[in-house]
């Protein structure tokens, strides 16, 4: 088994210590940063997205395997030139106004940033105001709303109104998820996707992002 090989079914498997001990590994023999991200650790990632789909792998062991990932990462950023990396594409991403629930947004945030986006988390209980600032200071491309209340889903709505007041909403794709939330709320509010969990986020955002 080749090392990139192996790197990617640690990071399948969650094991962060031996994705870091590896990538150091590789980056003292020379290896190319950039291989090791694509080859190795994002690999990885597209062993778990299929699995976690098929219902044979769950969110416990997805956040473990993308922790492991970021592991990797934190050696391997600094070491990437600007001439590396084409532009970051950037997703502003929170919960809306009125809701605290946290733990599948940052699923999806892990998961985001595991595939190489630029993810500007805004926590929970966002404003549209503050959705629409974030995009204005971040020129960001894509905005993720999530809702776990059907009372706080509304507020979704409320925030694409106001990106269309202030001119931003031709800028942006607005992808929206959250257990009350389908695919005809996204259409009855004007967003431009619903996904059903975190990988769907990453699929969609990496389709609006080309």
């Amino acid at each position: 088994m080749s090392e990139f090989a192996q790197l990617a079914q640690f990071v399948y498997k969650g094991a962060a210590p031996s994705v870091k001990e590896l990538t150091q590994k590789m980056v003292d023999s020379g290896t190319s940063p950039m291989e090791i991200i694509t080859n190795g650790l994002l690999a990885g990632m597209d062993i778990v997205s299929p699995k976690f789909k098929n219902g044979e792998m769950f969110v416990p062991e997805v956040m473990m395997s993308a922790r492991a990932l970021g592991e990797g990462m934190k050696i391997l950023k600094p070491l990437i030139s600007g001439e590396d990396v084409s532009v970051a594409k950037t997703i502003v991403i929170g919960t809306v106004s009125g809701d605290l629930h946290d733990i599948g947004k940052n699923l999806v945030v892990m998961i985001l940033e595991s595939g190489g986006f630029n993810v500007v988390d805004l926590g929970v209980d966002v404003s549209p105001a503050k959705f629409v600032a974030a995009v204005k200071e971040n020129n960001a491309q894509v905005v993720g709303m999530s809702a776990l209340l059907t009372t706080t889903m509304l507020n979704m709505k409320e925030t694409i109104d106001l990106m269309k007041e202030e001119g931003l909403r031709d800028q942006v794709k607005i992808m929206i998820g959250g257990a009350p939330v389908s695919q005809s709320f996204a259409d009855e509010i004007g967003a431009d996707a619903y996904c059903a969990d975190a990988m769907a986020a990453k699929d969609t955002a990496g389709k609006f992002l080309k």
